[in-house]
């Protein structure tokens, strides 16, 4: 493994003190596989507290688990000792934390073979105790030793799984993923926040398909989204041949394909699930009237399940919500104006996308469907002087004192007189507004 010179001064004054300096987990893997990586955690048989005995700047990043920061040649390395670890009494945290001057004895506590590679910053030598190599050969992941004890010290480390098979596009070896089958349980005792976490890396990932059966087969799937899981019992019709999941997996593809952020990818994996609670057999026909209204609180009750951020959980909804729209050259220019206002400028592109991603993975399109036209009347829209904002209305609160009174009724007449000019730009003159305000107060 390559060494920089950064690292090897950094190892150098290890090595004069009479210790070593490793590096492990992910650095060594993306590595080994020719990928980039800046996850970069260094190990050391140093004390804490003989770490910061050699440097002069450090900080106590966690220092009661063995972790410091050093402070080295404009760089920051965060280096842990080496530690075994006590039982999982709560499955997320040891009980214990014992720092031990042997190598082995860390790299068993270590998740994953793949993830137990180390390499001496010295030289560079791949330190392989586990096979790891093998498995990144075979493409598998596989836990270290008996998988029911990892998975009992941290059940996350299931989550972890489904992840890297995601990320990696490896399968998951069978007694880990029985492991994960008869411990899935154990998921219910992990933080909202850490699962999210995983689970929005997971979508985001080169290979979610492969993340997400891994959550199928283990169960994990069933008992965090069982909404999605629902989506399985639904059979492909019109539009659709293949069943409702699928399609949903097919739309998170395409999503992917086309660089979406994450926040489309989870829209593109929940914008049908609302069909679950809509499906109706209207004679030789399956309808799924407002599943989209209906999957947006689905999908709200997901985003807040995981603790997801508003801004996050807002954008998602907006997607699967707006998703819908047929649109027709037929249009007014107003229809064009309420849909910029109602999406919101900022969130058109990201929605375009969806409905794209949503396109790509429909089999059975009647026929070449785009949305290239609307987007250039949007654009000229966005260039015109067009009012779409209250901040684009020629008047403002101040200049409707004396005739509307202030709070809520202020609010309320600027809306109705932005819709106006929506509709009618040619509107958006000072005294045609207040004249309107005027009348709007007298009913």
């Amino acid at each position: 493994m390559i060494v920089s010179p950064e690292l090897k001064a950094l190892s150098d004054i290890f090595q004069k003190n009479g210790f070593s300096l490793y590096l492990v987990g992910g650095a060594v893997r993306d590595y080994v596989l020719g990928k980039p990586s800046h996850d970069y955690d260094f190990t050391t048989d140093a004390l804490p507290m003989e770490v910061k005995s050699m440097f002069r700047r450090t900080i106590d990043t966690g220092i009661k688990h063995g972790t410091v920061t050093v402070l080295f040649k404009g760089g920051s390395y965060e280096i842990t000792t080496f530690r075994t670890e006590g039982d999982y009494s709560d499955s997320r945290h040891p009980d214990n934390v014992c720092f031990v001057r042997s190598l082995e004895e860390d790299l068993k506590r270590r998740d994953f073979t793949i993830n137990a590679l180390a390499s001496n910053v010295q030289d560079g030598e791949i330190i392989d105790m586990h096979e790891g190599l093998s498995d990144l050969k075979n493409g598998t992941i596989r836990a270290i030793g008996n998988p029911m004890e990892r998975f009992k010290e941290d059940g996350l480390r299931m989550m972890r799984a489904a992840r890297f098979s995601a990320k990696l596009g490896f399968s998951i070896e069978g007694n880990t993923l029985s492991a994960m089958k008869a411990l899935k349980e154990n998921i219910r005792n992990i933080s909202r926040e850490r699962i999210r976490e995983e689970f929005f890396r997971l979508v985001d990932s080169p290979f979610p398909r492969m993340g997400l059966e891994a959550m199928e087969k283990s169960g994990l799937m069933e008992i965090l989204f069982p909404e999605l899981w629902e989506t399985r019992k639904i059979e492909g019709h019109g539009y659709h041949k293949e069943n409702l999941y699928e399609h949903l997996v097919l739309s998170l593809e395409a999503a992917r394909d086309l660089g979406a952020p994450v926040t489309v990818k989870l829209a593109a994996l929940f914008h049908d699930i609302g069909k679950t609670a809509t499906e109706k057999r209207d004679g030789d026909k399956w309808t799924y009237y407002h599943h989209e209204t209906v999957g947006e609180e689905m999908a709200r009750a997901i985003m807040t399940r995981l603790k997801s951020s508003n801004e996050e959980r807002d954008q998602v909804c907006l997607f699967i919500r707006e998703h819908m729209f047929l649109y027709s050259p037929l249009w007014s220019d107003g229809s064009v104006r309420r849909l910029i206002v109602r999406v919101g400028k900022e969130n058109l592109d990201n929605l375009f996308l969806l409905r794209e991603a949503d396109r790509k993975a429909t089999t059975a399109l009647p026929e070449e469907v785009s949305d290239d036209g609307l987007k250039e009347r949007i654009k000229a829209e966005l260039s015109s002087s067009a009012a779409l904002t209250l901040k684009d209305l020629k008047i403002n609160g101040k200049d409707l004192l004396g005739i509307v009174e202030k709070g809520p009724e202020m609010g309320r007449v600027l809306s109705l007189l932005l819709e106006m000019v929506i509709d009618d730009p040619g509107k958006n003159e000072r005294e045609i507004l207040l004249e309107k305000a005027r009348e709007i107060e007298k009913r």
